[in-house]
């Protein structure tokens, strides 16, 4: 199977950025940010996604430590990437999205001045695009 349309997911524990990517443009843009509780996100609102989009993969961000380990959250993220690949038969690839909350602020930052509270304006699907064209850049090389 070859790839065209990829969903990218920005793991958190209250709030899952997404963003859509496909290999013809190599280009990745944001899509939105669900909410979760503790990790489990509205699933409702990803099958409709999926249903949506129908991407041939989805790709989630593994929050490694600087050092490169793994973490508490990155083995949170990567039993998400599984049960999205389980739940929707979709293949799964992971990422080290190390940085991108932090890049993804100072791009809000750029685009309209907002400095500290995301509570109410999110960065996660910022993060979400930034991580899943990360990914493509890496796949197009």
């Amino acid at each position: 199977m070859s790839l065209r349309l990829i969903l990218g997911f920005d793991y958190g524990t209250k709030k899952i950025g997404v963003a859509i990517g496909q290999l013809i443009t190599g280009q990745a843009r944001e899509l939105c940010t669900l909410k979760a509780k503790n990790g489990t996100p509205e699933w409702n609102k990803v099958e409709a996604l999926i249903k949506e989009w129908k991407p041939d993969a989805i790709i989630v961000g593994l929050p490694l430590n600087m050092d490169g380990t793994h973490g508490d959250m990155c083995l949170r993220a990567a039993k998400f990437a599984r049960r999205l690949s389980r739940r929707y038969s979709l293949p799964f690839y992971t990422y080290d999205e190390r940085l991108t909350t932090v890049e993804a602020k100072f791009e809000r930052h750029n685009r309209s001045g907002q400095i500290g509270n995301y509570r109410n304006d999110p960065v996660d699907a910022i993060a979400a695009t930034l991580l899943l064209q990360g990914w493509l850049n890496d796949k197009l090389l």
